[in-house]
């Protein structure tokens, strides 16, 4: 294997000295392309060619573009006898004590496309972060994988002798659009990629050579013509569709069973971040169609999701007499109506759905709860929007609600609550399991009048026997002991709360379900039994009725 090193250079010649010297320390053959520089960077970048010394320099007239630099470097490595290409920026933003990991990678694995995934320090413009991660986003989609987690950085190693044919009978961008098109096309190729983090910095006073107009149109346009293309050969794209290597561990994780919370949160924080400045910007009905094409990744990529949402609205159709099994589009629509949950949730976390648009059923059950002095348990559910309707209470009554939660699977989505609305995350205790101190200090809040809110629809973390099996839609399914537990060693009233979404706002619920909790020792499961049949038949009516709307996306009645 020999390898040399490409450079493309537009206006980027006084870091260029530097980023010679550093490739030259690993002993690699560097050739410069000058992209039609004028003076006079054109002399001080031609001052460097040394051939003696494995610097060489070639030149274009005029500027054409990175993409056509690079290319210009691989054929020319190619005729000099070089195998493999290591494309480097000029700007000085990579940490080039990477190359030896690179090196060791491609010899390690000849065939691949060995390139990195850029890790930011802060001085990373905010906007750049976002295009990226919104060009991964349609990269997922066009290679149908998480196998690419960066496909802009500009440090890579091609293997030439998959390279060149590609360039030969494909058409390539060849300005900034070049680095994620050439990637997804070998991808479709089959060939893997091998991603390696390498840290990227913006140095003081360094000049982009990205202009925001022309080149986010020509990679818009890019992906236009990437994503009709992949759907016109997707046999092959799904043939050599890459998989990202699993860990041990990893592996051991997936042998373990699917229970909810092992399930990773899907979407990273910056994208979350891209998705909020879209609701501020465009609002609900224009963030979910910036939302669709995500959320139709995300179906496409995860077959078990879409395997138990199928389930649940196989149940759910039959329970509601609509004589049909789900579809394909039926599944979708229950994957975007999960994602538009969460847009809502925001928008009522910043005040911009108004306590008007929360329909109450028994305005009454409401008020006595609020007058009432006493403390309760307030049993949710992954129906609907229970959040919601915390979002848009009266600032008063939000403050006696304490949320138990188990949030580690979405630490993203809580971040990102946190840094807009503090007090949203105020009052929520992340728990797995309820310990004495955590029983005492819900026992001293319920004193005080607060209300404990619980989900009713999800096993325990931990003790996944802990359960009371209750018909659910036809069939017995396991519902948590907790709800019950709790509201029996707390002595106060339960109610099940409900809020879901209908044609033109939302709609609470508010029912109590019993003043007490006794839960016999001789007795204890057939009372919990009892108790939770309340809540199951409130659940599943509202299953019925609204069947798209219920998000527990692993198989319920499987759990144990």
């Amino acid at each position: 294997m020999r390898v040399c090193a490409v450079i493309p250079v537009f206006r980027h010649y006084q870091r260029l000295p530097a980023v010679i010297a550093a490739l030259r320390a690993y002993d690699l053959p560097v050739i410069v392309v000058d992209d039609g520089n004028a003076e006079p960077a054109r002399s001080a970048i031609q001052a460097l060619a040394a051939p003696a010394d494995g610097v060489t320099v070639c030149r274009f007239d005029h500027n054409r573009g990175k993409g056509a630099a690079v290319i210009a470097g691989i054929r020319r490595a190619a005729t000099d006898g070089f195998t493999h290409v290591l494309q480097v920026d000029a700007d000085g933003q990579h940490d080039l004590t990477a190359v030896p990991a690179f090196l060791d990678q491609a010899r390690t694995h000849p065939e691949a496309l060995v390139t990195g995934a850029a890790v930011f320090d802060d001085s990373v413009p905010l906007g750049r972060r976002l295009g990226r991660w919104l060009t991964h986003v349609w990269v997922y989609v066009e290679t149908l994988s998480f196998a690419v987690s960066d496909s802009m950085c500009g440090f890579r190693i091609y293997p030439l002798a998959v390279t060149l044919p590609l360039l030969a009978e494909e058409p390539i961008g060849g300005r900034m659009d070049f680095d994620t098109d050439v990637l997804v096309r070998l991808v479709w190729r089959g060939v893997q990629p091998v991603m390696l983090p390498v840290r990227v910095t913006y140095p003081a006073g360094n000049v982009s050579n990205f202009d925001m107009l022309r080149d986010n149109w020509r990679i818009t346009c890019m992906h236009t013509r990437l994503v009709f293309a992949m759907v016109g050969r997707l046999p092959s794209v799904v043939a050599h569709r890459p998989r990202p290597a699993a860990s041990p561990a990893a592996h051991r994780r997936l042998s373990e069973g699917s229970h909810w919370a092992q399930l990773a949160e899907r979407g990273s924080y910056w994208g979350l971040r891209f998705l909020a400045a879209a609701y501020r910007l465009l609002g609900r009905r224009g963030c979910l169609v910036v939302l669709s094409p995500i959320v139709f990744y995300f179906y496409a990529t995860d077959g078990a999701r879409r395997r138990w949402s199928r389930i649940y609205l196989a149940r759910a159709f039959a329970a509601a007499g609509m004589g049909r099994t789900p579809g394909a589009f039926d599944v979708y629509r229950h994957f975007h109506s999960f994602a538009a949950r969460a847009v809502d949730v925001f928008a009522a976390w910043i005040g911009a759905v108004r306590p008007a648009a929360v329909a109450i059923d028994d305005p009454a059950a409401v008020q006595q709860l609020a007058a009432d002095t006493r403390g309760a348990v307030l049993v949710v559910s992954h129906h609907g929007n229970a959040e919601l309707s915390r979002a848009v209470l009266d600032q008063d009554v939000r403050r006696r609600i304490t949320v138990l939660a188990h949030t580690r699977h979405a630490e993203n989505y809580n971040r990102l609550l946190r840094e807009f609305r503090p007090e949203a995350a105020a009052r929520i205790i992340q728990v797995t399991e309820i310990g004495p101190e955590t029983a005492v200090e819900l026992k001293e809040r319920v004193q005080r009048g607060e209300w404990i809110a619980i989900a009713g629809d999800r096993s325990p973390v931990l003790s996944h026997d802990r359960v009371v099996r209750i018909p659910f839609l036809g069939t017995p399914a396991p519902f948590p002991q907790g709800p019950w537990l709790l509201a029996f060693l707390l002595e106060c009233p339960v109610y099940v709360l409900l809020c879901w979404r209908e044609s033109k706002g939302w709609r609470l619920s508010l029912n109590r379900i019993a003043e007490r909790v006794d839960l016999p020792r001789a007795e204890r499961i057939e009372a919990m039994v009892r108790t939770g049949r309340g809540y199951v038949a409130q659940l599943e009516k509202a299953c019925r009725e609204h069947p798209f709307q219920w998000f527990n996306f692993f198989d319920f009645w499987a759990e144990s």
